[in-house]
């Protein structure tokens, strides 16, 4: 089967970016297997590295659960069949029984696999005000 190659572009990967904040805030693990390489290194707040099974376990057990994530500034920066976001969202919901009502900062690195925009890392950091 042949498949065509998208073009990586600024409005595609907003688009993606979208698709992972809704995904998160709906809890929608199927999504988020799919916009998570299964290579996925992310590095939280804490300096933890988790892999995709983390971050989908996280979601799946509604140990992590957002009720809102509000993107602010974003900047996206193209590099081939890579694109590095950096995007600042405040994020609202609970972590375990821990409440979230912050900002914080998230790197990633999206890249093009079989046809779709997958996140191959990751890291995020709280914002200080």
């Amino acid at each position: 089967m042949f498949m065509t190659k998208e073009i990586m572009n600024k409005a595609r990967v907003e688009q993606y970016e979208e698709k992972l904040r809704v995904a998160m805030v709906e809890g929608d693990v199927e999504s988020l297997e799919a916009l998570l390489a299964d290579e996925l290194v992310f590095v939280n707040h804490f300096g933890q590295f988790l892999t995709k099974q983390d971050d989908l376990a996280a979601h799946r057990s509604e140990i992590l659960k957002f009720s809102n994530i509000e993107i602010g500034e974003q900047v996206i920066k193209l590099l081939g069949d890579v694109a590095v976001t950096s995007t600042k969202a405040f994020l609202q919901g609970t972590v375990g029984e821990q409440e979230i009502n912050h900002e914080m900062s998230y790197s990633r690195v999206w890249k093009e696999q079989n046809g779709t925009l997958q996140v191959v890392a990751g890291h995020c950091s709280a914002v200080v005000s």
